[in-house]
């Protein structure tokens, strides 16, 4: 569906693409993640056209392709409502077949059929989203990318959206997922690509990806009593290259490098009793994207996959 190899972008000297590669098949719900201005937003403005690269390639198997976008905060028009406002984007981007029609088809996909006749500017921050999403859906895009969909909604609306996003990748589209809300990227892609430093240094199926750094060997200890003496002592170990440091879920270690989860294991315990250190429960733990991720980032795990 999509490749982009070496892809560059700066802004005045400072540099936010210094090379990046990506690679969307068609019907892959791609994870695209990353800090605060990483350049996430810039990446999907050029493959959108909606600013220039630097220097790249951008390539569609498919020749010429439409793409749906939906931005983290969209602009709507709240004197329209939102039937009003899905016609008008279907006059906008020239809608070959009956408008009236592909504005009811979307508002039901998108559960926004009895809020159509308001006006959007009474519209709750999820409706907003809904719109914004109906409106990414409305040319028929091969490719919808959508750009931090549920930021700020609460529970109920970002259930709502994401029950949304989950029924357009169980019906084939192929899309790309910015959030920073990474069990959400676990519900529905199948795919992930980790942006640091301008370039993907990892990317894969989720399940590849899980399965070579969540096996990572990490020890969750959960203590009897907390004192910052202890907190050090524990992340001081050799052995340790990042902990987790919340007393409701516990301390957990990585390993540093690729040991035994024996000889890891001994090495705390050992630890443990040359400080007196007694604790309620240790036991082993798999990471979860959200730890991969922030392992990945603050350059704890071996990239490379």
């Amino acid at each position: 569906m999509l490749q982009i190899r070496g892809l560059k972008k700066s802004y005045k000297n400072f540099p936010v693409l210094k090379g990046l590669d990506m690679t969307l098949e068609k019907g892959d719900v791609y994870g695209f993640l990353g800090t605060n201005g990483c350049g996430k937003t810039t990446t999907m403005n050029i493959i959108c056209n909606i600013i220039p690269k630097d220097d790249g390639e951008i390539t569609f198997d498919e020749g010429r392709v439409k793409v749906g976008y939906l931005p983290e905060s969209p602009a709507l028009y709240g004197y329209m409502n939102g039937y009003e406002y899905l016609n008008f984007i279907g006059a906008c981007c020239e809608y070959p077949g009956d408008i009236n029609a592909r504005t009811a088809e979307v508002l039901e996909i998108t559960g926004m059929t009895e809020g159509a006749k308001r006006l959007i500017k009474g519209y709750s921050r999820g409706m907003n989203q809904r719109v914004g999403i109906a409106a990414a859906l409305y040319g028929n895009p091969d490719l919808i990318i959508l750009d931090e969909p549920t930021s700020a909604l609460d529970p109920e609306g970002r259930a709502e959206v994401m029950d949304i996003i989950r029924k357009l990748a169980d019906s084939g589209s192929t899309i790309i997922l910015c959030t920073h809300i990474l069990s959400d990227v676990e519900r529905v892609a199948n795919k992930v690509g980790i942006l640091t430093n301008g370039v993907i240094t990892v990317e894969g199926e989720l399940g590849e990806v899980k399965e070579k750094f969540g096996g990572k060997c990490a020890i969750n200890i959960k203590l009897r009593e907390y004192t910052p003496e202890v907190v050090t002592t524990l992340c001081s170990l050799s052995l340790a290259s990042r902990s987790d440091t919340s007393k409701t879920d516990g301390i957990t270690l990585f390993a540093k490098e690729n040991i035994s989860e024996k000889e890891f294991y001994n090495k705390i315990v050992m630890t443990l009793a040359e400080n007196d250190i007694l604790p309620e429960t240790i036991g082993f733990k798999r990471l979860n994207l959200e730890e991969i991720y922030l392992g990945v980032n603050n350059g704890t795990l071996i990239t490379g996959l």
